[in-house]
């Protein structure tokens, strides 16, 4: 299948496509093996070779296998298909390994902390801009292509170093840069009826198998999928032990969303694994249930210092539940076909992980609210609404204790799981698992609203 832009797809105008005004062309990293993040990249890179070797060999096996009619022939064939096929599945082994490497993404200088899933780069190979725009400008335009070197130059230059992006705002704008180009050179260059005559060649990020086509289309969906799971790597890089570091991890984690919706809305007929409708749409879950940790986070800071103010506990219930909520809705994706078959097993387990630790954590701040905290007169009455349902046709929820000691031995005993209600009741843990939402206004993330 080719990747295809949608024509209601929203592009990049002129303006933003420009080149900068200096005429400089921003750099990547210089060589892989100066950083962590480029040695690990470095490392994907030749992952992705062994691997297209491998499947080369396996073609060509395949087709002999097929064209021979020797017995004999046929059994070494066979054989050697074997080893392929074990090499290849080693290869995605240590590719998927690499994949859940996420030690070189995390901040420094934290202790235990739950990691974060960031995303690898889709990897690609050198291209050539040159012969077929000088081309075009010549055969369409009828200008001297020669006398627009500079420029073509310019161009190649950018994407080369987009190749091996800074893990930083600067790697972001490169690849903006680049794909902005992209969108200037769809818009006067080429139409349905006149390809730019280039292979374009990408790495599956997931798998790393090679795919291939001549589409523009798949140059601008990878770079832009690249623009995302850049977002993913700046995310899980941040610190979330100060409120900067949990809003600035969000932020990257919803920005990344954005972008993987962005492809799945704009472009169909993905030609590798990661780019497709049902990878992206989980990507974006994934993204949005780790915004939503981050806020979690960013509210537990200062709420940790008053353990014994009832609103702020009940807010964090509130805020973990939905947490718990969103990585339901991950782990279900991701244990869906075709995801699960080409996904790491490392990412559904988290997921899984992570969705009962916040169920976890709701029903420990609601107990907090009800055990530890002191409120003021009539505080408990002002707040009953989280307790009870959200409709008048719905049975009513518990009654709130009011004496201390009932609610201590309500939410020190077995009884605690009472008070955290069902989503039908609308508790403030509604929605541990994979349905249901909470019952207080708070900073919930939708991917509509916040991707």
């Amino acid at each position: 299948m080719i990747l295809e832009e949608r024509p209601d797809g929203q592009g990049t105008g002129e303006e933003s496509s420009r080149p900068q005004d200096d005429g400089s062309i921003r750099k990547g990293y210089g060589s892989f093996v100066q950083n962590q993040p480029g040695q690990l990249q470095s490392h994907r890179a030749r992952l992705h070779q062994q691997i297209s070797k491998e499947l080369r060999m396996r073609t060509g096996a395949e087709n002999l296998y097929r064209a021979t009619s020797n017995t004999w022939v046929r059994e070494t064939v066979a054989l050697e298909l074997s080893y392929v096929n074990s090499n290849l599945q080693l290869l995605k082994e240590e590719l998927a390994e690499l994949s859940t490497s996420v030690d070189v993404d995390q901040p420094e200088g934290e202790g235990i902390t739950i990691p974060m899933i960031p995303l690898g780069l889709k990897e690609t190979k050198e291209l050539d801009w040159a012969t077929p725009l000088k081309e075009l400008i010549s055969e369409h335009f009828g200008e001297d292509g020669t006398s627009f070197e500079t420029e073509i130059q310019e161009l190649e230059d950018l994407r080369q170093a987009t190749r091996t992006p800074s893990r930083d705002e600067a790697g972001l704008d490169l690849l903006a840069a680049y794909y902005s180009q992209l969108c200037f050179l769809d818009a006067r260059f080429f139409s349905p009826s006149r390809s730019p005559g280039l292979l374009f060649h990408w790495y599956d990020s997931l798998t790393g198998v090679p795919a291939q086509q001549r589409a523009l289309a798949f140059e601008k969906g990878s770079v832009l999928f690249n623009i995302g799971a850049l977002h993913t790597q700046i995310g899980a890089r941040q610190d979330c032990s100060c409120t900067e570091g949990t809003n600035h991890a969000a932020e990257a984690f919803q920005r990344a969303a954005g972008a993987f919706r962005l492809l799945r809305e704009n472009f169909s007929h993905a030609p590798s694994p990661d780019m497709s409708a049902a990878s992206l749409s989980m990507l974006e879950q994934l993204m949005i249930a780790q915004a939503q940790e981050c806020i979690f986070k960013g509210l537990l800071l200062p709420a940790s210092a008053t353990p014994d103010i009832c609103p702020d506990q009940l807010q964090l219930a509130q805020e973990a539940a939905q947490v718990a909520t969103e990585y339901g809705l991950v782990h279900r994706a991701m244990a869906q076909p075709p995801v699960r078959d080409y996904l790491p097993a490392s990412w559904t387990n988290l997921a899984h992980v992570k969705a009962e630790h916040f169920c976890a954590l709701a029903h420990y701040h609601a107990a907090m609210a009800l055990c530890e905290s002191h409120p003021a007169k009539g505080e408990l009455a002002r707040q009953e609404h989280v307790f009870q349902p959200s409709t008048p046709h719905e049975p009513l929820g518990p009654t709130l204790p009011q004496h201390p000691e009932d609610r201590r031995k309500l939410g020190g005993g077995a009884a605690a799981s009472h008070l955290v209600q069902s989503p039908a009741q609308g508790g403030p843990a509604a929605g541990c698992g994979d349905s249901g939402t909470a019952a207080l206004p708070g900073q919930v993330l939708t991917a509509r609203a916040r991707g």
